[in-house]
């Protein structure tokens, strides 16, 4: 073998993975002495949402394995967060608690007394019709989202706290797998009674 031939002036060997340099916009791997390109996004965890490490493929695939979004918390705590999730985590209040909507339910019933107050001249008689018209359709007392709820449990409206609690714990009973040998296919529905009751307890119908 001559290692003086031309032809081993033309081999070329690059650098490894590992060593290959950045290009100078690349954003570095975010792994402690890594120089790799950091190419993809990993959660930072609980209480920094949003924001994310840049790991090479390597990194971010021991990362993703070792990552808990939970870790640190105690039991009572994952309750708490288990109880958001059914509301989606969002602030809710029972009726009348909220000073906003209060004020704006007052403002809106000083408005029709003034209304009424006030001497019309109705020609066509059309005020008076849609008051025989609500007349004639008594409001319910609870809101859209109550009714929805109460439906679920295949109550009506006039359903009092002492019957929504009766016919909840009757429907668990009858949906929950251990009172049908261990079937899970009613889980669904289950989960649709679960669901109904803590909206009725967040409006304080319970």
């Amino acid at each position: 073998m001559n290692i003086n031939s031309r032809l081993f002036d033309s081999i070329r060997i690059g650098a490894s993975e590992a060593e290959a340099p950045l290009e100078s916009d690349a954003p570095r791997c975010d792994h402690p002495g890594c120089k790799r390109a950091g190419e993809f996004r990993a959660p930072k965890g609980r209480g920094r949402e949003g924001q994310f490490f840049l790991f090479c493929m390597d990194h971010v695939k021991a990362y993703n394995a070792t990552y808990n979004y939970f870790a640190g918390m105690d039991d009572d705590a994952l309750a708490a967060y288990a109880k958001q999730e059914e509301i989606g985590h969002r602030p809710t209040w029972k009726l009348g608690v909220n000073s906003k909507a209060a004020r704006m339910a007052q403002r809106g019933r000083k408005a029709k007394g003034d209304a009424e107050a006030a001497d019309m001249h109705d020609a066509f008689n059309l005020f008076g019709a849609r008051n025989k018209q609500q007349a004639a359709q008594p409001e319910s007392r609870v809101g859209i989202v109550a009714r929805k709820a109460l439906d679920t449990l295949g109550l009506d409206d006039t359903a009092d706290s002492a019957a929504i609690k009766a016919r909840y714990k009757e429907l668990v009973k009858r949906f929950h797998p251990d009172a049908n040998g261990g079937d899970r296919s009613r889980e669904g529905t289950l989960q649709e009674i679960l669901k109904a009751y803590q909206q009725l307890k967040s409006v304080g119908m319970v």
